[in-house]
């Protein structure tokens, strides 16, 4: 059947959350039933990884350490809440529900230092898997449709989604957050890389099911959304351009009804590229970045372009990705002009990091697509209101002047973060010509960048000492309606700031 809409715009509008409705999808969850935010594997060799994140390793051992450091501070255990039946262990990358749907594989192909195959990377014992011994990487570059990236490199990451283990609670709308989910990771993983002196050449682009059949996935259970190379920055020879990230896939917009329960396996099928026949190029998109907005007679302020000082050997960066927690309350205490301006700048502006050794111009799918509008609730030097982030001028522009607390309280379905915060930031995007340029696959990419700049965020605020959380439950049309954000903006993500409770309570 024919419609108007693709199916990732009927997805988005199906799994809207109303003031309405949101009652009807209240339900008891039955936590014996939750999935294991595991994955286990019956036979393999494991390579144990956890000496090696200790100081004072042999110098023989050094690329050990690095790929060790790089795994822990991209996806590792930094805290285990004891339950009874069932420890919750925290991750270095939130993850919604604290479900954690993504899986994180590592492809080895000649002349590094672990022996060619595919690996698992096992979270609960920071180690891994090695579950097939044979030479995939030719497999590797057919399936990711030779990306430049594979050619001068032999060792890949790979990033999937278990569906169910966010679907158990949060049932088709789990799609969202397992993108979001997987872009906090991929933010980890790429400054991790700078980190460790790698270089994260990220691939959004690649054939579906060979790259998931290589991995030995069960489709309806797991997918692949995303895939890493990664360039030895210590080998002159890997230190590779700038390459593609993306590239389309079909728009589908003739499917059948499809009954709830089974829209996200059936969206993420459709956002999939089926055929091997397109192959990446390597000249990168020459548009211009440009600021969507500029609202006639609005207030405009500029912003401070001081980067955070992460310290030498980046050891205050890696000192948040181990501590970064997502915060459970506020105390509706205000931020400074100046520390909001120290988060923008981190999140939006890396080239101004390029000094302190981090990448400047770090890997996304398509920034130009995503905008940035915020509630001020109480920043000083700063009127209330809400406001658009203009990231080339540097300025924030007012869109309507008013204390929005009571308002952003129910559009956060009632959450006290979202009534406490001093700040909250809407990443958004016209879906439909997002679709228009590389297909519905364009919904994945919209929220893993929203989630990597989510990232961003988590780990400036941490360093900052301020509290910070995402949210991925939000009642959509109220935010643009109340906000005065543009109709055709669909919000894909919020992340709440505000000041923490004393660290005694």
């Amino acid at each position: 059947m024919a419609h108007a809409f693709s199916i990732t715009q009927h997805y988005h509008q199906r799994t809207k959350y109303e003031p309405e409705t949101i009652s009807q999808r209240s339900r008891a969850l039955d936590f014996n039933q939750q999935p294991v935010p595991f994955k286990d594997y019956k036979f393999g060799t494991t390579i144990g990884l956890k000496e090696y994140l200790e100081p004072g390793v042999d110098p023989t051992q050094a690329q050990w350490q690095r790929l060790s450091r790089l795994l822990y501070c991209s996806y590792g255990i930094t805290a285990v809440i004891p339950y009874p039946d069932n420890p919750l262990y925290l991750r270095t990358a939130p993850s919604a529900g604290g479900l954690y749907p993504a899986e994180l594989y590592v492809i080895a192909g000649e002349g590094t230092l672990l022996p060619a195959g595919l690996y698992s990377y096992q979270v609960r014992t920071h180690s891994l898997l090695r579950f097939w011994d044979s030479h995939v990487w030719s497999a590797l570059e057919t399936a990711c449709l030779w990306h430049p990236a594979l050619a001068k490199t032999q060792l890949a990451l790979v990033v999937t989604a278990v569906f169910q283990r966010s679907a158990w609670r949060y049932e088709d709308r789990a799609y969202r957050r397992i993108c979001l989910d997987s872009g906090h990771l991929l933010g980890n993983i790429e400054l991790a890389a700078s980190i460790c002196d790698f270089k994260a050449h990220l691939i959004g682009g690649f054939a579906d099911q060979p790259l998931n059949q290589l991995l030995y996935l069960d489709a309806d259970q797991e997918g692949v959304v995303a895939a890493i190379a990664l360039a030895d920055l210590l080998d002159a020879d890997q230190n590779l351009p700038p390459a593609p990230t993306v590239l389309p896939s079909p728009t589908l917009t003739d499917y059948p009804q499809i009954p709830d329960g089974e829209l996200l396996l059936y969206t993420h099928k459709a956002t999939c590229i089926q055929t091997e026949e397109i192959t990446y190029n390597s000249e990168l998109s020459t548009a211009v970045k440009e600021d969507q907005y500029n609202f006639p007679f609005c207030l405009k302020v500029p912003l401070s372009n001081a980067p955070i000082d992460w310290g030498a050997g980046l050891v205050n960066l890696k000192e948040a990705i181990l501590k970064r927690r997502s915060t459970r309350r506020f105390t509706g205490g205000s931020l400074s002009l100046q520390a909001l301006s120290y988060l923008l700048s981190f999140t939006y502006c890396p080239d101004q990091y390029q000094a302190q050794s981090l990448d400047g111009y770090p890997d996304f799918f398509d920034l130009g697509l995503i905008q940035t509008f915020m509630a001020v609730l109480d920043v000083t030097d700063l009127e209330t209101g809400c406001y658009y982030y203009a990231v080339q001028a540097q300025e924030l522009r007012q869109i309507r002047f008013k204390n929005f607390r009571r308002e952003a309280h129910y559009l956060c379905l009632g959450q006290d973060l979202g009534r406490d915060a001093a700040v909250i930031l809407f990443h958004t995007a016209n879906l439909q010509s997002a679709i228009a340029r590389y297909g519905d696959r364009a919904y994945r990419y919209l929220h893993m960048d929203a989630g990597h700049l989510g990232q961003r965020l988590n780990l400036a605020a941490t360093h900052l000492n301020l509290g910070v959380s995402g949210i991925g439950g939000f009642f959509d049309d109220q935010v643009n309606e109340v906000l005065g954000i543009p109709a055709e903006e669909a919000v894909l993500y919020i992340t709440t700031l505000g000041q923490p409770p004393p660290p005694a309570e």
